[in-house]
């Protein structure tokens, strides 16, 4: 099939070739409305003007940098996807790295994105120093994906991580647990308010929190689990990668998800959706949260956001086999 061209957008569109033209160079002369119909008409049909070409011969850059913090965690993934669609239909191309979540290595990765002078930079549950965001900041946009901010420079998109894990206690509490364990995230992006929202969630139905330590990751998973006592009927992950080593662990002691114990994840990855694994987790719409950060980004690259975006998204729960009312474990 024949790469789309200009003229099929417009086509598509039902708009001059000029205005389109107009929209994949950000000009501010362009309607709302028109720029929405300009870039879903290029979404669907898959045009991506040849951003490097065009960052030359109008000397304002069309890439965007990504840092990515793990390139093990499906959810960055999906992240990404949503980030580079609309990226993409906006007339961007995305240069992607990663700081394998060191903070020394981070830095490296950033001054290598600021190396390409994109027009921005989305860093994806960054774990660098709050210094080095504020630097990179004063050279360019920058949004945080799944990190709070109070930088003025610096926009943020989140899920709100506190209800997040309320949804989670309240669903197991409903079935009749009692005894329900967190596995921390440590300082993972977004850890501090999943572990304030389970610890609140607990008070709350007037149970005792306990907060064992841990990792995104699924070896953290698999040795809380085997650090833990026989006192849990429920465990909540600090993610799905998280709760795959939790399941693992919980089979080699023998014990079965859910008729002995219950497990919860949090981000709702394509891995909690496979069959033999069927995750009850916690939703945030990973596609949803690339594509505000993308907007984000490029606003302030066109000058049209003044003031930082603080933007959260709702989360959800999604219930499958991992969860079931507590049977006594003799």
């Amino acid at each position: 099939m024949a790469r789309p061209t200009m003229e099929d957008v417009a086509a598509r569109a039902g708009v001059s070739r000029a205005l389109v033209s107009l929209v994949m160079r950000g000009s501010p002369k362009v309607s709302a409305a028109r720029r929405e119909a300009v870039l879903a008409a290029a979404a669907e049909l898959g045009y991506s003007p040849h951003a490097m070409a065009r960052s030359l011969a109008s000397r304002t850059s069309h890439v965007l940098g990504v840092m990515v913090s793990d390139l093990h965690n499906p959810f960055w993934a999906e992240v990404v996807d949503g980030l580079d669609l609309y990226a993409r239909a906006a007339g961007f191309e995305l240069v992607i790295n990663t700081g394998g979540r060191e903070p020394a290595r981070e830095r490296q990765a950033l001054a290598s994105l600021a190396s390409f002078r994109p027009a921005g930079i989305a860093l994806l549950g960054p774990v660098v120093p709050s210094a080095s965001i504020e630097a990179a900041a004063r050279e360019g946009p920058v949004v945080l994906v799944s990190r709070s901010s109070r930088l003025s420079t610096v926009d943020t998109v989140n899920d709100d991580g506190r209800t997040g894990s309320a949804l989670a206690v309240d669903h197991l509490v409903s079935l009749g647990h009692r005894e329900i364990v967190h596995i921390d995230g440590g300082n993972g992006s977004q850890s501090a308010p999943r572990r304030t929202g389970y610890r609140l969630a607990m008070r709350r139905h007037g149970f005792e929190p306990r907060v064992v330590p841990g990792e995104y990751t699924e070896a953290a998973g698999a040795a809380a689990v085997r650090a833990l006592d026989s006192r849990f009927t429920a465990v909540i992950a600090a993610n799905d990668l998280n709760a795959v080593g939790v399941l693992s662990a919980l089979a080699d002691l023998g014990l079965r998800v859910p008729e002995d114990v219950s497990v919860v994840g949090y981000d709702n990855t394509w891995l909690a959706a496979l069959r033999h694994i069927g995750l009850t987790t916690i939703d945030q719409p990973r596609h949803e949260m690339g594509r505000l950060a993308a907007e984000a980004l490029i606003a302030r690259a066109r000058g049209e956001a003044p003031n930082p975006a603080r933007l959260v998204v709702p989360p959800s729960l999604v219930v499958r086999a991992s969860t079931a009312p507590p049977v006594s474990r003799r």
